[in-house]
């Protein structure tokens, strides 16, 4: 994919970002990374056989359950919340969170399983984390055909461009990974993080499924999903870098640049969770003073706004 004559667009954004050289699918076919990269673990399925439900905590549950919103955008997806295996080029193998759509535990509503055509263009409108997935047509499957990756090259380009755009200015994040390799990679894939938080470059760390979602979890402060909780997270991209447990001791200039929660706690006591990133869902935090303090550099007191 990387230096591909067919995919132009996906190279740029290559450039423009973070570009992981080490990035590997965990297994084969395409449907036990899918539910990998969105709960941690393969759940035991070997092929992309369908239906399936599962209770297992996931990407998409742990956001609500903290207060904050979760989608997913499938290309030609019958209707909102539709179950269905297959439909013309939509399938649902690709979709891994309709697999916990209205679970007894850790389930998700309809409402999160959406056709692309949903896709808000006012950026603004998005939820806090949205994963977007094309059709079998336009998902550069079978990696050796030139036709196909020019296609889902067109297809990124089409449909993301204008929100990569946007995110430069309002400090959102794009994340473009593929689930498997071609077979002929050692399951080699390519991983970007495009954003104005990120420190362009090619970057050797080892970066599977778990990895980009363990970074997830932790720039919003959720619990682990499966192996997510022994994966190793990726800090070393951004332009301001957030340790875990740092992000009170970054100055208050600096807060636009930190994609974590911070959670500040004054003398023992948490007083409020305050979002910055992305920054177009802050309106949902607190309003926020300074505080100095002996053992941190900057600490945080908040007023509950209503």
């Amino acid at each position: 994919m990387i230096n591909s004559p067919d995919a132009p667009y996906t190279n740029r954004l290559a450039t423009q970002g973070a570009l992981f050289t080490q990035s590997f699918g965990l297994t084969h076919p395409s449907q036990p990374n899918d539910l990998a990269l969105f709960s941690g673990s393969t759940q035991g399925i070997t092929d992309n056989s369908c239906p399936h439900t599962f209770t297992t905590p996931n990407l998409g549950h742990g956001l609500l359950a903290t207060g904050l919103t979760f989608a997913g955008y499938s290309e030609d997806l019958p209707a909102i919340g539709s179950l269905m295996c297959s439909a013309g080029p939509y399938a649902r193998k690709h979709n891994p969170w309709v697999n916990w759509q209205d679970s007894a535990a850790n389930g998700l509503p309809a409402t999160t399983n959406v056709p692309m055509t949903n896709f808000p263009t006012e950026y603004s409108a998005l939820p806090t984390v949205s994963i977007v997935v094309p059709n079998q047509v336009n998902d550069m499957h079978s990696g050796n055909n030139s036709e196909m990756i020019q296609a889902g090259d067109r297809w990124l380009q089409t449909h993301l461009d204008s929100y990569v755009q946007w995110a430069q200015q309002h400090n959102s994040l794009l994340i473009v990974t593929w689930d498997e390799d071609n077979g002929k990679e050692n399951n080699r894939i390519a991983t970007l993080f495009v954003g104005p938080m990120v420190q362009a470059g090619r970057y050797g760390q080892r970066v599977t499924h778990y990895s980009i979602l363990r970074t997830i979890e932790d720039l919003y402060g959720l619990s682990h999903s499966g192996a997510s909780a022994n994966a190793t997270s990726i800090i070393h991209i951004w332009t301001s870098t957030p340790r875990p447990g740092w992000a009170s001791r970054v100055p208050y200039s600096e807060w636009n640049h930190v994609p974590r929660v911070i959670r500040a706690t004054i003398k023992g006591i948490t007083r409020c969770t305050l979002r910055v990133f992305p920054i177009h869902r802050r309106q949902d935090a607190c309003r926020i003073e300074t505080l100095s303090n002996p053992e941190l550099q900057y600490s945080i007191t908040a007023e509950q706004i209503a």
